[in-house]
């Protein structure tokens, strides 16, 4: 039977003084996350790409590659939700969009092949939501600009090479050039096209450059990223004019991880051609460049240039790495090759304050900076994005972000999205009270993430810790203090075994006052599930496995969660089974227990609520909230539009006779404590599908639930690591 307790309701949450944001007060806060599906069905692939918006801010525009269209969506007047608005099929695949007055220029590539590139430009009637013209480009399109008084155009035409071609090395013909669209003072039919040559100024490949990325500044001169001859171009608009250009150059960063070992390891230096994506003015002289990198390398890095000279005047370093770090968003995975890739780059004014936004594609990251001095930006804070951010579209005129993220993995309950973003003076800790604004949790420079298993500590009232699972190797402890806002990681452990770093696929973590058990989850085959324990200095002194009998079994879904009750030679160590094992009744998981005085293990049964078609349900976490009573957190294997089941259950266990291995095991009665999905899209957030951690902290009035979510070091997955504030206890 459930019934619904409303006791964990109320919230006491201890702060300190929110980290500094800026001079300003201002930062962005996430309102909402469209699933771009929501356009058309759940069942077709999409991808939303580069978006622009009209000049009140009232309608996006953004491309749609796969599905072959661009599609709408308009965000509310209160910014608090984006609404999708329709679709508008083009002849191919639109590869870029912006929008002036009451029409989207949209860039679409309709080529045959990588020799015999070709693409339009196809002018859109935003009220009518019909095509009004359409112009041959005489190549493949990649990005376009309009400048702000509206008399041009630019397009990128890179005509892109064949990467299974040598290696992707250029040069490939045919080579890629600028176009200009002249459109003032002619109806949309009418516009004339001139195209711009820029073969012979890089010194990479000089025949075959390939635009990538174009920016247009208030003096009307363009400026055009090579990407693969690792080059920039100035045109002037109105004479079609190349007007300075210069080499990206190389970039030498210290302090980065360079190897893909699930460990974060700063060690390396690497010096490597910054291959330049997106590039925006900064002001009128000054220009910004995400530096992606591609077959020659990549730098990891964004850069400031002085367009008059070339010559260098910010470079990040190793920042955009460190802010992944700190904010648990690394993908170590991409370790040793390019990193957090910067990719995505806009800059803007907001009143008074102007701001770079910096995608960061791999750590799904858009990095904001204030560039009141374009020769000295200087970081604000890092946005969480869906998965492989690529348009960045500042909406002065709302005070909002808006963020298109590409990727879009049905399988893996991944969705392309766009994601919008308030600018807010609410602080920060304030906003972490309601598990609003990011980021929850960060650290001071210590790797974490995969944060599968919490646990208060006896005697804190401040502290939890955490264990990380098999995304990082070896496993670790980490000591989050609760008490400040964001939570912080302040300290971690090592696990050893026979005096060596091990690691485990950690699932749980239960402390006590001599030191910790952790839950490890094994795989069914050939690694057991296993509780360990393990001492205060970090080190193993037993695996206890469960019963032959019981081990048999097992299948890949095993231990994830454990928890304490009593102490001493009254202790008994409690896991929580994720999903139902080979001798396990349909619907019904397992809570072991073992009695660390006696060696004796016992079990009970837990009832699953029922899953939702396409979705199944098991158990993420285990915790006591005293002697008889266990709290459980049940969730569905689900994210965002499609995740339906994240419930804590409160399960007594005053009255339980757990049973030994092969006796028909006791059901439990579990009682519904709290919803978690409230609060896994409190912050406009696309739902989270695996929080994988509860802890109680504090005692008698003023304990208090807290939460983690699993981001799955970022493989396959959004990565965001999230702390959740859940009220009192």
């Amino acid at each position: 039977m459930v019934r619904l307790c409303t006791g964990l309701v109320a919230l006491v949450l201890l702060v300190s003084a929110a980290p500094a944001q800026a001079s300003a007060p201002s930062r962005f806060q996430r309102f909402d996350t469209m699933s771009v599906f929501r356009n058309s069905s759940a069942a077709e692939h999409t991808a939303a790409e580069i978006a622009a918006a009209t000049a009140d801010g009232r309608l996006v525009v953004y491309t749609d590659s796969p599905a072959r269209r661009i599609g709408f969506a308009r965000p509310a007047r209160s910014g608090r939700a984006l609404t999708p608005d329709g679709v508008l099929a083009m002849p191919g695949e639109p590869t870029s969009v912006d929008v002036v007055g009451g029409l989207a220029l949209v860039a679409v590539n309709t080529s045959k092949s990588y020799t015999e590139p070709s693409g339009v430009l196809v002018v859109v009637d935003l009220g009518r939501r019909a095509v009004v013209a359409t112009h041959e480009l005489g190549g493949q399109p990649d990005s376009i600009d309009i400048s702000k008084d509206g008399r041009y155009a630019a397009i990128a035409i890179e005509n892109e090479r064949d990467e299974d071609v040598s290696g992707g090395a250029i040069p490939q013909a045919p080579a890629g050039f600028l176009t200009i669209v002249d459109l003032a003072g002619q109806k949309p039919d009418r516009w004339t096209l001139r195209k711009v040559e820029l073969t012979g100024i890089a010194e990479v490949a000089p025949t075959d450059p390939e635009p990538e990325y174009v920016s247009i500044n208030g003096r009307n001169q363009v400026a055009v990223t090579l990407q693969e001859n690792n080059h920039i171009a100035i045109v002037d608009l109105r004479s079609g004019t190349v007007v300075k250009h210069f080499s990206a150059g190389t970039a030498t960063v210290r302090n980065t991880d360079t190897k893909d070992d699930g460990r974060y390891e700063p060690t390396e230096t690497i010096t490597a051609a910054r291959e330049p994506d997106a590039v925006a003015w900064l002001d009128d002289r000054t220009l910004g460049t995400a530096d992606e990198g591609d077959y020659l390398g990549g730098s990891r890095t964004w850069t400031v240039f002085d367009a008059d000279s070339g010559r260098v005047v910010f470079s990040s370093g190793n920042e955009l790495q460190r802010i992944a770090v700190e904010q648990g968003q690394y993908p170590d995975g991409r370790s040793d090759n390019k990193g957090v890739e910067p990719e995505g780059l806009a800059v803007a004014t907001f009143g008074r304050d102007r701001y770079a936004f910096v995608g960061l594609e791999r750590a799904n990251l858009v990095a904001v900076y204030d560039v009141n001095d374009p020769r000295r930006p200087r970081f604000l804070q890092a946005l969480p994005t869906g998965v492989a951010p690529e348009g960045v579209l500042p909406i002065p005129a709302t005070g909002t972000l808006v963020v298109a993220a590409e990727e879009d993995s049905a399988q893996d309950g991944i969705r392309s999205s766009l994601s919008g973003y308030r600018l807010t003076r609410t602080p920060l800790a304030l906003s972490l009270a309601r598990n609003q604004g990011t980021p929850s949790i960060v650290s001071d420079g210590i790797g974490f993430g995969a944060l599968s298993g919490l646990s208060g500590v006896p005697g804190d009232h401040r502290n939890v810790v955490a264990v990380t699972d098999a995304a990082y190797d070896p496993t670790r402890i980490l000591t989050i203090d609760t008490a400040v806002a964001p939570a912080k990681v302040r300290r971690e452990l090592t696990l050893t075994k026979d005096g060596k770093p091990v690691g485990y696929d950690g699932e749980g973590i239960a402390a006590r006052r001599s030191g910790y058990w952790i839950a490890v989850e094994g795989d069914g085959k050939q690694n057991p599930n296993l509780l360990v324990e393990v001492s205060a200095n970090g080190a193993v002194t037993r695996e206890v496995p469960l019963p032959e009998a019981v081990a048999k079994t097992a299948t890949s879904n095993g231990f994830e969660g454990v928890t304490v009750t009593g102490s001493g030679r009254s202790e008994q160590v409690w896991l929580a089974v994720q999903r139902e094992w080979k001798a396990d009744r349909a619907g019904q998981a397992t809570l072991a227990r073992f009695t660390p005085a006696t060696g004796e293990w016992a079990f009970a049964a837990y009832p699953l609520d029922a899953p939702q078609a396409g979705a199944w349900i098991g158990l993420s976490e285990i915790t006591a909230l005293d002697d008889r009573t266990l709290l459980v957190l049940e969730r569905d294997n689900q994210r965002g539009d499609a995740a339906r089941t994240k419930k804590v259950y409160r399960v007594d266990i005053s009255g339980l006779q757990p049973v030994p291995a092969g006796a028909e095991k006791p059901v439990v009665s579990k009682t519904l404590a709290q919803d978690l999905v409230p609060a896994l899209k409190a912050d406009g957030a696309a739902t989270h599908d695996k929080p994988e951690g509860l802890a109680v902290v504090g005692s008698g009035p003023f304990r208090r639930l807290v939460g983690v979510v699993d981001n799955d070091g970022l493989d396959d997955a959004p990565g965001e690591s999230v702390f959740l504030r859940l009220g009192r206890v």
